[in-house]
């Protein structure tokens, strides 16, 4: 501890008197300053700069929300924290403030924070004459007898003079001095008494006026006057007379109305009405006693008449007067102490608190500081102050009515986060009386702690064949920080799960620590892995810890059985034999199978699920051991097949089958006989039901487009027929322009296609269509009524390459230009002929159709074994013939000369002879075409045979 004293002068318009005194204690700051200033100082006047006196800077007085604290209603003085000054702000009266207290000071208190630092400030305020003397009353009257003895002293009262010292009452005048005269012996301070000095005579001046003069000792000198009116009397020669001149009593404060405290008693030596005696209260004291204090005017008993109070006043003095009826008087004085009583409770202030510390805090940090106040005296007034929790917490006394509540031990939030604090202050008095206030006090957080998972290791298990993003488990951690320090995030940490990183088997949430699985988990692969998960908090910096997690893979019966024997194969054929000597119980084979679950999902089991004969074999349930159950005989087949089934103990189980052959034979050309075409079952493939329903599907929906197409396409022709059959308009056949004949000479080749268009009725423009040495043949009678005679070839025949009856590609007369053919000649040729040469095996073409016009029917087709001569010479007259007569009838009428006449001049290749048309068809009169009929197809002529026509007889014209 430090303890500096300074004093200092400084001398503006006034003293300044400053008294410094400043104690450092741990983390809190006490000090003392003292300035005096005279009274009635106007407002605003300067009476010191604190914040140079105390050493302080201006920022210091600014950052600390420096305040003065006065705990009267009255504030005079006010702290300027711009400029570090303290200023007048209300009129100091120090007559008003003190009354005849000396000295009379401002006690005030300056209080700082951050730290907190307390400095007492004393302001003295020096008296100045600014008030006269004065008197009670203005003026009294006197009635005094003239028989009145030289000597006899009559009570004035005395001046009352608010100021003190220099300035207060001094000296009393009396004029004028014939008669009477001021009591030398008397203090300036007591009872003015006046003294008769020589007798009075009632016959020479019946009334005498007096003045009597206060003055105080003050500069300008102030002075108070009071008139003193006397009556001379009859004689009365004796004057009462009190027994003792001084009274003293004791009361105690709070003392009830017409409590009696003493009686006075005086004496008159007179007879008759001038013996009786009265009691007065002097005028001259002042009339807040009166108030308080009565005197029985005929007992002289003095009754207390008021409320006593020991804090504004321990001491009364009571003058008392006794008077007779001649006007006779005597005077004594009553002393009244007044003892205190307890009445009083300590009283407490709060002149700064933190609403918040940090648990960080160390000890002896002041968290508050108060004022106590107890008005009682002595014992009563002595206050001690505790905290009666058992909190960490004290309350020290760095001075007298000071305290401060400060930290005993570390805090720390996560314990307690929140104190009430009662400070409970006590006096000494009995019984002792006391206040308490309360305090309220946050510990803000610090992150000190680390988030604590509810585990220390995490287990959890999952069935394999899990849904990626299934939730597994959930991890949970807890900080007991709060707020943001609180916040926890829960993070995967890095590390390998036989060689790939953990992220990829699982993920963590960060907000609700929920594990999620990524991926599907296959117990086969994997039956367990661990990882770590870490949990930090949002703080700065974050704590964190971590926790191992272990996820184990529960097995499900998900993988059938294996075989691993008998193996089976898809082309070989494996057969167990047993021979025909076999006893009971001979071991045929065994199935070995194993299943790759785990638990009872891979407990074995097997049995006979098909059998050639189930009497003659068993299969041990567990071992799967084919044993003989009988002994084998010669009626037993060679042949046996057995279906042994494996089946798991899983829910659900699954099972895999396998298929034994099995030989019942003594040797191995016997079973190989046997085994010849024994054919094993395939198995069946689960996808067939699934690829048929899917063709037969595609195959449905085909059929039904198809059905709409053809159904539309046919219903557009209808409606193009009706357009047609109902025109007017005539009709004009088309001939398309003859096909070119690419050199060929007059010498048919051996295989043409002749292709006829023509009308079948001049209300319609269909076109009907023949071919001849095609597979279809079409027969023009005279009437233009088309037969139809399919002609079917042997598909054998045709198909075979070898075949010596294969048609010869064409000679070479076709590389000669038209006029130097043999045959038929001529500039022009009827355009409706058209001569084609199609090659074997190829599709037959008419009129190609970017060649055809519109409405030319172009027929397709495999060509047809080679035509005789004589059916090409028929066919090629009739159409001649029919061709002409449609012309004449329907198409436009050419010139003979430009229309040979096909009918004339015919030749037959590779023949000399000349055949013409017959004359009765020349006569035939054209006409118009009839409608066309519908007739049965008719059988086409059958031309004799000729050597370009012969064929060989084979094997397959046989069949």
């Amino acid at each position: 501890m430090r303890i500096f004293n300074l004093k200092k002068m400084a001398v503006f318009s006034l003293q300044h008197r400053i008294l410094f005194f400043v104690v450092f204690c741990s983390h809190f700051v006490y000090g003392q300053i003292s300035y005096s200033i005279p009274e009635e100082m106007k407002k605003g006047s300067v009476i010191g700069n604190i914040a140079q006196d105390l050493g302080l800077d201006l920022k210091r007085l600014k950052s600390g929300k420096a305040r003065l604290y006065s705990g009267d209603s009255t504030e005079y003085i006010e702290l300027n924290k711009e400029r570090g000054l303290l200023l007048i702000r209300e009129n100091i009266d120090r007559e008003a403030l003190c009354a005849k207290i000396t000295p009379c000071a401002l006690h005030l208190q300056m209080v700082l924070e951050n730290p907190m630092e307390l400095y007492s400030i004393t302001v003295e305020v020096t008296d100045i004459n600014d008030n006269a003397p004065t008197f009670q009353k203005s003026e009294i009257r006197f009635e005094i007898s003239e028989s009145a003895i030289t000597g006899a002293s009559f009570v004035l009262g005395r001046a009352v003079d608010p100021d003190v010292g220099i300035n207060g009452l001094r000296s009393y005048s009396l004029k004028p001095t014939d008669n009477f005269a001021l009591d030398k012996q008397a203090d300036v301070g007591k009872i003015v008494e006046m003294v008769l000095q020589k007798p009075l005579d009632r016959e020479k001046q019946r009334i005498i006026n007096l003045l009597l003069t206060a003055f105080d000792g003050g500069d300008p000198r102030l002075s108070g006057t009071m008139s003193i009116h006397i009556t001379v009397l009859d004689a009365n020669d004796n004057a009462p007379v009190f027994t003792q001149k001084v009274y003293k009593t004791i009361v105690t404060e709070n003392a009830i109305k017409g409590t009696k405290l003493t009686s006075v008693s005086a004496s008159d030596a007179d007879d008759g009405s001038n013996s009786h005696v009265s009691y007065y209260i002097s005028d001259a004291v002042d009339s807040s006693v009166t108030e308080i204090f009565l005197v029985d005017q005929h007992s002289g008993d003095v009754t207390v008449n008021g409320q006593i109070d020991y804090e504004k006043s321990n001491h009364y003095h009571l003058d008392v007067q006794a008077r007779d009826q001649g006007g006779l008087s005597d005077s004594c004085k009553v002393i009244i102490d007044v003892l205190d009583v307890n009445d009083n409770k300590p009283t407490i202030d709060i002149l700064s608190m933190s609403s918040s510390i940090s648990e960080e805090s160390k000890p002896n940090t002041v968290v508050a500081m108060i004022k106590v106040n107890d008005p009682d005296s002595g014992a009563n007034g002595q206050v001690h102050c505790v905290i009666n929790d058992n909190i960490p917490f004290a309350v020290t006394n760095p001075s007298t009515d000071f305290f401060s509540v400060r930290t005993e031990q570390e805090l720390d939030r996560e314990r307690e986060a929140e104190y009430n604090i009662t400070v409970t202050c006590s006096d000494e008095g009995v019984p002792s009386l006391s206040s308490s206030a309360s305090l309220r006090l946050q510990i803000s957080d610090v992150n000190d702690n680390a988030p604590v998972f509810e585990r220390n290791n995490y287990e959890a298990y999952v069935v394999e064949n899990n849904t990626p993003g299934l939730s597994i488990f959930t991890v949970k951690a807890s900080d007991v920080d709060s707020n943001q320090n609180a916040r926890v995030s829960y993070i995967l940490e890095d590390s390998t799960v036989n060689g790939v990183p953990v992220s990829s088997y699982v993920t963590v949430s960060a907000d609700s620590g929920v594990i999620n699985a990524v991926r599907s988990f296959d117990y086969e692969q994997l039956k367990d892995f661990h990882f770590r998960v870490k949990v930090q908090d949002g703080g700065s910096p974050p704590l964190s810890s971590n926790v191992t997690v272990k996820i184990t893979i529960q097995d499900q019966n998900d993988n059938a059985p294996q075989i691993l024997y008998p193996v089976q194969t898809g082309g070989s054929l494996m057969a167990e034999i047993v021979p025909r000597s076999a006893d009971v119980g001979y071991l045929v084979t065994k199935v070995v199978a194993v299943d790759v679950d785990s638990g009872q999902n891979a407990w074995l089991s097997y049995k006979i699920q098909k059998a050639t004969d189930r009497a003659l074999f068993e299969v041990g349930p567990q071992n799967g051991e084919i044993r003989t159950v009988r002994q084998v005989t010669d009626k037993d087949a060679v042949k046996q097949k057995l279906t042994v089934v494996v089946e798991d103990n899983g829910q659900p189980s699954r099972s895999a089958v396998v298929n034994i052959n099995v030989a019942v034979a003594d040797s191995f050309p016997e079973v190989l006989s046997e085994f010849t075409d024994f054919t094993h079952g395939k198995p069946y493939n689960d996808d067939v039901t699934f690829y048929l329903i899917l063709a037969l599907a595609a195959v449905s929906f085909l059929f039904i487009t198809c059905l709409i197409v053809i159904i539309s396409v046919k219903i557009y022709r209808w409606r193009q027929s009706r357009i047609f059959h109902h025109s007017n308009l005539p009709v004009i056949p088309y001939y398309p322009p003859g096909y070119a004949d690419t050199g060929v000479t007059g010498t048919l080749p051996h295989m043409y296609n002749y292709d006829v268009c023509m009308t079948t009725d001049s209300r319609k423009s269909d076109c009907k269509y023949s071919t001849l040495g095609g597979q279809k043949v079409v027969i023009m009678d005279r009437s233009f009524t088309e037969t139809m005679q399919h002609v079917k070839t042997e598909n054998n025949f045709l198909e075979d390459p070898n075949s010596p009856e294969l048609q010869k590609p064409p000679n070479n007369d076709w590389r000669l230009p038209p006029n130097q053919r043999p045959g038929p000649s001529g500039q022009h040729r009827f355009h409706t002929l058209q001569q084609k040469w199609t090659p074997y095996k190829k599709s037959r073409a008419a009129a190609r159709p970017e060649e055809a016009g519109p409405g030319a029917v172009v027929g397709t087709g495999p060509w047809p074994n080679p035509p005789t001569e004589a059916e090409q010479l028929q066919a090629l007259m009739a159409a001649a013939n029919e061709v002409s007569e449609a012309t004449a009838t329907l198409g436009p009428r050419y010139n003979a000369q430009y229309v040979p006449d096909y009918r004339q001049n015919v030749y037959i290749p590779g023949s000399t002879a000349t055949l013409t048309a017959n004359p009765q068809q020349q006569q035939v009169p054209q006409q118009a075409l009839p409608p066309p009929q519908a007739l049965p197809p008719a059988e086409a002529p059958k031309a004799a045979p000729t050597p370009a026509s012969k064929k060989k007889v084979t094997k397959k014209d046989k069949k």
